[in-house]
């Protein structure tokens, strides 16, 4: 297939369709699916975290379908192998009797995967995602599968459970490209969601407005988006000032400093814009950064305490001038 070539304001273009269309379904979430889109058109896996009920799983699935993009779905358990996620190896019998090993394609193998409650799932399990998710493919007997592009991991988890669960290790949280959260719709949209569940339910009626190639075109335009100098010295001022912050004792490594102008660039693109502003940076900021932050006195997951570190980071950390 040829490659298809998009302009920042044809990629934006298609954020906004998507965005449409997923919002049709998820009411009252436009910044979390505005992020959403961002990371898959920046290629990035993103980890949902909110409450039970709150339309996490929906989200994904009208995202996915809105895409256009192949989507497979696993619910973690405690008991679930790193095979049942990645494939296996089996004899295969042949018609001439003889027998030789196949790889059986787990359903990792697809554009977007949603591993429900992830941290119900043990962590042996989670580890077995860390290969798929750093270099897209996986390893089995020896040889390398390439998994499917694009390719993203999008987990839920709900933090208020806490027995029966594996809180995700430091390394496979810092894979997570965004942590994003969905909120509670106000009182308005809740009665317009009861509406509108009583007949039907609204993802039958999700239409694809996009294709994998776009999708891959659309991430070519995110990388191709200008990031200025003055930008850049903000996006490193941002990155000092987490490490030199008294609550934090270990702040945002090269690796998040990295995301953080992706995703930036990512969401200058879902606005139809070939150029960073620091807005976008401002934006993007929590989702990045916060799950990346060791906070002093509380665990990795403490999401409020990280929050609160990089809105006070942004509000003191000046806009450098152009």
């Amino acid at each position: 297939m040829a490659e298809l070539n998009m302009t920042a304001a044809e990629a934006g273009a298609l954020a906004s369709a998507i965005r449409k269309m997923t919002e049709s379904v998820i009411l009252g979430a436009g910044e979390s699916v505005r992020l959403l889109t961002a990371a898959l058109f920046c290629g990035g896996h993103v980890l949902i975290e909110d409450l039970p009920g709150t339309g996490k799983t929906t989200l994904v699935k009208a995202a996915a379908a809105a895409a256009g993009c192949d989507f497979h779905r696993i619910q973690c358990t405690p008991d679930l192998m790193p095979a049942d996620i990645t494939g296996y190896e089996m004899f295969s019998q042949k018609a001439d009797g003889s027998r030789e090993m196949v790889f059986r394609r787990g359903p990792v193998f697809t554009n977007i995967l949603l591993a429900d409650e992830i941290n119900r799932m043990a962590p042996r399990s989670q580890s077995g995602l860390l290969e798929c998710m750093a270099e897209h493919q996986v390893t089995a007997g020896g040889v390398r599968y390439a998994l499917p592009e694009p390719f993203l991991v999008i987990a839920t988890q709900n933090p208020i459970e806490m027995q029966g669960t594996f809180p995700l290790p430091e390394a496979q949280l810092d894979r997570f490209f965004m942590r994003v959260q969905m909120g509670q719709p106000p009182r308005a949209l809740e009665a317009e969601i009861l509406r509108g569940r009583q007949l039907a339910d609204p993802l039958d009626a999700v239409q694809q407005v996009a294709d994998p190639q776009q999708i891959l075109a659309a991430q070519q335009a995110v990388r191709a988006v200008t990031v200025s100098d003055a930008v850049q010295e903000y996006l490193l001022d941002i990155a000092e000032a987490t490490r030199r912050h008294s609550a934090v004792r270990y702040g945002l490594s090269t690796r998040g400093l990295l995301a953080l102008r992706r995703a930036a660039q990512g969401y200058a693109v879902t606005e139809g814009r070939g150029h960073v502003l620091p807005d976008d940076v401002k934006a993007v900021c929590t989702a990045v950064c916060a799950h990346r932050l060791h906070v002093t006195g509380g665990m990795l997951s403490d999401r409020e305490a990280a929050e609160q570190v990089i809105a006070s980071v942004l509000e003191s950390v000046p806009v450098r001038k152009s």
